[in-house]
């Protein structure tokens, strides 16, 4: 309900678009509420996870979208099988700078 409130909050104060973003997007309470939020126009999207199970029901919702932490998840595995430091991997500040350094503004 509390998404859902400041999405309603921000429409009123003229957002343009909505997205949710949430690490584990559990929907316990069901989906009836985002589907008329989404029909609505209150949310655009919701950005969730695969770090927990998702109904193939969810899967059709067109506010619905994975995102995939396998990669991630590998190189946490990877990095705590050599016994080295995961807080490089915490930090984007490295990763940031080589995406502004390929866009040319750094």
């Amino acid at each position: 309900d509390s998404m859902i409130h400041t999405a309603k909050e921000l429409k009123e104060r003229k957002a343009n678009r909505v997205f949710i973003c949430s690490t584990f997007g559990l929907f316990t309470n069901g989906f009836d509420k985002f589907d008329k939020a989404y029909e609505e126009g209150l949310i655009d999207k919701i950005f969730t996870t695969n770090l927990v199970y998702h109904s193939p029901e969810l899967s059709q919702k067109p506010w619905w979208c994975e995102v995939n932490m396998c990669k991630y998840v590998a190189f946490l595995i990877d990095t705590l099988n050599h016994d080295k430091s995961v807080s490089k991997l915490l930090n984007p500040s490295d990763k940031i700078d080589v995406l502004l350094t390929k866009a040319g503004i750094k």
